[in-house]
């Protein structure tokens, strides 16, 4: 079998997940996410966005969040800003139009939205004659890490912040990879910083050592009332919902979400470190568990035969940038395979 490196969610999950739910798996509980498991993990999480006030729910997978909160925000009329390269708009089969809303993709830099670029596709809309008939902005969807592997600074999410209160832009964070991020060298970002930035925000499960589940951090007093409504609506509200529970309660205790995120991130390093040995460019620079490395066709053909990796696309006639991602469950012996194969290979 080939070793994998195409994503971050190719194995089940962390031990410490594994031997909790099955530790746990003869209680008797009570369901839909009110049982003392998803209580504690709930408690867990306050506690690490420093937000004793924030609702915190989980739901199941990241599309399915995605849906279930842009949905719970925008009006009938209304629809949510994203940078063009941002899941809701390219990997999520048109799943935000699916609820009855319009994804209104604007340009970014380096896969991230700028506070310039909110603004003038908000008074793009309030300045154009026509403004009744034309979608409205409603709200403002980022994710950290982006879909190209950067991330937002302190700095910038500040500013996008105040951009989006001075519309009065609901700001929701996607981070399906919120532990990758936290974790790389130069994110000067914390939890408790977006906490008091975003309205609401995720911390990713499936990508970071769950077998699946999704913490959903609302601190906006306004956008909390009838979410569980909406949960189910979306068919995200599980009847075992202790779950979902079980596994945030091992995730946040103890470090362990930001302990196997720091591995993660540190493998990938060390894959970086190779390619900048070997002078290989990259397709955006990136600093957490995503590599974008341009390399040429016979180079992939070769590396193919042992790894797999993700095609991103074609950057010439000779050469592909392709994705290679670590993950919780990354092996020290795997990236040191791909290291001595890239020593190999890379100069094809």
């Amino acid at each position: 079998m080939k070793i994998q490196f195409q994503c971050d969610y190719n194995e089940g999950c962390a031990p410490e997940i594994l031997s909790a739910l099955a530790r746990t798996n003869m209680e008797q509980n009570v369901g839909y996410g009110e049982d003392p498991h998803c209580q504690n993990a709930r408690r867990l999480i306050q506690e690490a966005c420093k937000a004793p006030h924030a609702d915190v729910h989980f739901l199941v997978g990241g599309t399915q969040t995605n849906t279930t909160v842009i949905y719970s925000i925008l009006r009938p009329h209304e629809g949510v800003l994203a940078v063009t390269t941002g899941h809701i708009n390219c990997h999520e089969v048109n799943a935000i139009e699916g609820t009855g809303h319009k994804v209104l993709a604007i340009p970014g830099e380096n896969g991230k939205l700028t506070p310039k670029a909110i603004e003038d596709a908000y008074l793009s809309w309030k300045n154009d004659f026509s403004w009744e008939h034309i979608v409205k902005p409603g709200m403002v969807y980022i994710s950290q890490s982006t879909e190209t592997g950067t991330l937002y600074t302190k700095a910038e999410l500040e500013a996008i912040s105040a951009m989006c209160k001075k519309y009065q832009l609901p700001l929701f964070l996607d981070g399906a990879r919120l532990g990758y991020a936290l974790a790389a060298d130069g994110c000067d970002l914390t939890l408790p910083d977006i906490a008091r930035l975003c309205d609401v925000f995720y911390i990713g499960g499936t990508k970071v050592g769950a077998l699946f589940g999704e913490a959903v951090v609302i601190t906006n007093p306004a956008l909390k009332e009838d979410f569980r409504y909406l949960i189910k609506q979306h068919g995200g509200m599980l009847a075992k919902g202790r779950l979902l529970g079980v596994q945030f309660d091992a995730l946040m205790t103890d470090n362990l979400y930001f302990e196997i995120a720091e591995r993660a991130v540190r493998l990938a390093d060390q894959i970086r470190a190779t390619l900048e040995e070997l002078k290989v460019p990259h397709l955006v620079p990136g600093i957490t568990n995503q590599i974008f490395p341009i390399l040429s066709d016979a180079c992939l053909t070769e590396l193919a035969k042992e790894f797999c990796f993700t095609e991103m696309e074609r950057v010439s006639d000779t050469h592909r940038a392709i994705r290679f991602c670590t993950s919780w469950a990354t092996t020290q012996e795997n990236v040191d395979k791909l290291c001595d194969a890239l020593r190999k290979f890379a100069k094809l």
